[in-house]
């Protein structure tokens, strides 16, 4: 009977339209990072003990953006064989010094830190960086460590051989010549960069003879490989919520604010969700890029760095100019596709990739038919200087001695 059914409840409100959530909950806590340089979280897997002994990873320092105009070599694609233009990221990456190496055993937790081993002698930019203070410092740092090396180095051998017979990972201590760029910076940039390939016993053969050594990019990286960039991108402090999670704007007779959330959560729980979006920091956050192809590496003290049939006049890799807010390129530099996480003169680092590559767009030939140096403070309608007085003639502002 009718009077013995039980009361059904009533439905909850709905929302009116369905929607997918706005922002990514998985880079949560959104919050300024502690790594201010970049940090390789996970090297590539070292799988292939037959290939020689390598390096992984290197440091770069951001300087600015240009664009090329490159031919398309991929059948099928509706661009093939035709010319495209592509935004691209010049990276000043001057020779890094090796100058220690570390073992570390496997363990249930993880990796543990069995030996650190470092050379003789250790540049003056990278002891800085171990002191707060420097000009009020002793700069004694590792002088007594230096000493293991005045009777046939027995200790450092000693370890070496530790870490060979005991080790599954070996990784090397590398710090950047910052002093050979114009960024008023005179500590040295410190990573640990992963050796790949080959026997224990080989890594730490190949380590030690890199020992205060400088490495360059082209032998750690190759023209068209696809790598990864680690860094920390630009900061843009404590911003809305439409800024930083992309919520739609409410109408525009909204009272009291349109750029809002309108409703941050029901009346119970009585609380408001970590899942709803609110205002605060955005920008500053530690992020790993993928697959970025490297278009072209060059060399210092190469003038024609950046030339190709397309140019009247040889030319390098600066801009007309220079890079605004860097400057002058005069070391090595590395060309890659696309954007780059940080503002310019912030330190990234390039990592090897860490799949396969199978895909047509991964491994495509690169075949650049022209390189913008134009000027990036306007529109810049010269590529170099002496393109730009053979167009102009001769100019008494030139003629005056």
């Amino acid at each position: 009977p009718s009077h013995l059914k039980q009361h059904q409840p009533r439905n909850m409100s709905h929302r009116k339209f369905e929607a997918p959530r706005h922002g990514n909950l998985g880079f949560l806590p959104k919050k300024r990072t502690k790594r201010h340089s970049g940090r390789i979280r996970s090297f590539p897997a070292d799988k292939d003990t037959s290939a020689a002994p390598h390096l992984t990873a290197f440091r770069g320092y951001k300087a600015g953006m240009t664009h090329v105009v490159r031919g398309v070599d991929r059948p099928g694609a509706l661009m093939h064989k035709r010319e495209v233009v592509d935004a691209v990221t010049v990276l000043e990456t001057p020779p890094m010094v090796i100058v220690g190496v570390v073992g570390y055993v496997e363990t249930p937790r993880g990796l543990r830190t069995l030996a650190t081993v470092f050379a003789e002698h250790l540049a003056e930019e990278f002891k800085r960086r171990c002191y707060r203070n420097w000009y009020k410092s002793k700069k004694k740092a590792y002088t007594k460590y230096a000493q293991k090396y005045a009777d046939g180095a027995k200790d450092i051998e000693a370890e070496l051989a530790r870490i060979s017979k005991f080790c599954s990972v070996v990784r090397v201590i590398a710090h950047t010549q910052v002093k050979k760029l114009n960024l008023r910076v005179k500590k040295a940039h410190i990573m640990e960069i992963q050796i790949n390939g080959g026997d224990v016993a080989s890594k730490v053969d190949f380590a030690k003879a890199l020992f205060e050594k400088e490495v360059t990019v082209d032998s750690v990286f190759n023209t068209e490989e696809n790598i990864d960039v680690i860094g920390v991108t630009k900061g843009h402090g404590y911003e809305g919520v439409t800024t930083r999670w992309g919520v739609t704007r409410l109408p525009r007779k909204t009272h009291r604010g349109l750029r809002k959330v309108a409703c941050i959560g029901s009346w119970h729980p009585a609380r408001v969700s970590t899942t709803v979006p609110r205002a605060g920091q955005n920008g500053y956050f530690h992020r790993t890029e993928l697959n970025k192809k490297i278009y072209r590496i060059g060399k210092s003290g190469d003038a024609a760095s950046c030339r190709t049939t397309a140019d009247l006049t040889e030319k390098s890799i600066t801009p007309m100019g220079g890079f605004p807010h860097y400057g002058e390129i005069n070391e090595d530099w590395v060309m890659i596709k696309g954007g780059c996480v940080g503002v310019k003169k912030r330190p990234v680092i390039l990592r090897k990739s860490m799949m396969n590559h199978s895909s047509r767009k991964h491994l495509e030939n690169i075949d650049i038919k022209f390189i913008d140096t134009s000027s990036k403070l306007g529109h810049g309608r010269f590529q170099t200087q002496d393109e730009k007085y053979k167009f102009l003639g001769p100019l008494a502002s030139r003629n005056q001695t």
